[in-house]
């Protein structure tokens, strides 16, 4: 197996198996009580793969700040909208963050930006959990981000409604974790529906800021990543 898909193969392993594996602990072994250590697990956690894709020191450092720009801005954006219940910029951010830089960025931004906006709106044992799945919806856009078909407008609603139904779906396997302390379906199928009128709004707002910000911060994402040649776009570019 050559280095770079070892890289790839680990990162894909502490994502989609370790992080779930330690939030599962948390549920199970601490009953929700030590979510601030989960959730400080978790963060480092999201490091790993990102950190281990970048060995020049000098770009880790600028990818880190851009990385940086994008968790405050997702953070801000939910901050702005705090009065509309499901009606944030957040996920949005995320997913353009993957569609630029890749999974391993977009699946950091994801976790981070959780972590971060929940300082305002109140951290608590949901929050390794919302780390986990916005950081999914970051990881799963960064699968596509050299693909200029994932990057339409066809493409962008897809991602909105995607997202929604996905946050959804993933966090109510909390919710039924947080009341009943282990697995119920009828409570499982309980939530879903009765956080449609919630996932409807939040689908809706995915699509409209994706399609109104994609553009604009797409653009800007690109001209930094060719200045400075981040996120492996020297690579990419003699494979083109």
């Amino acid at each position: 197996m050559d280095k770079a898909l070892l890289k790839k193969t680990i990162a894909f392993i502490v994502i989609l198996a370790l992080i779930p594996a330690v939030i599962a602990l948390g549920v199970v072994l601490f009953r929700d009580r030590r979510f601030n250590i989960i959730s400080i697990a978790v963060a480092l956690l999201a490091c790993v793969p990102f950190f281990l894709f970048f060995e020049k020191k000098q770009t880790k450092a600028r990818e880190l700040v851009v990385i940086a720009v994008m968790v405050a801005l997702s953070a801000v954006g939910r901050l702005i909208f705090i009065g509309i219940p499901g009606f944030k910029p957040l996920a949005a951010i995320v997913i353009i963050t993957g569609l630029a830089f890749g999974a391993e960025a977009g699946f950091l931004t994801g976790s981070l930006s959780a972590v971060l906006s929940n300082i305002f709106f109140g951290q608590g044992p949901w929050t390794p959990f919302q780390m986990f799945v916005w950081g999914i919806l970051g990881f799963a856009a960064g699968l596509f981000y050299r693909r200029q078909a994932a990057k339409t407008w066809p493409a962008l609603i897809v991602w909105g409604i995607a997202s929604g139904a996905a946050f959804s779906l993933l966090m109510d396997i909390w919710t039924v974790f947080s009341l009943d302390g282990g697995w119920n379906w009828a409570r499982y199928w309980t939530a879903l529906i009765a956080g449609l009128p919630y996932t409807a709004i939040y689908m809706g707002s995915n699509v409209l800021f994706l399609l109104l910000l994609f553009k604009p911060i797409s653009k800007k994402l690109e001209r930094v990543k060719v200045k400075y040649m981040l996120f492996d776009y020297g690579e990419t570019r003699g494979k083109e």
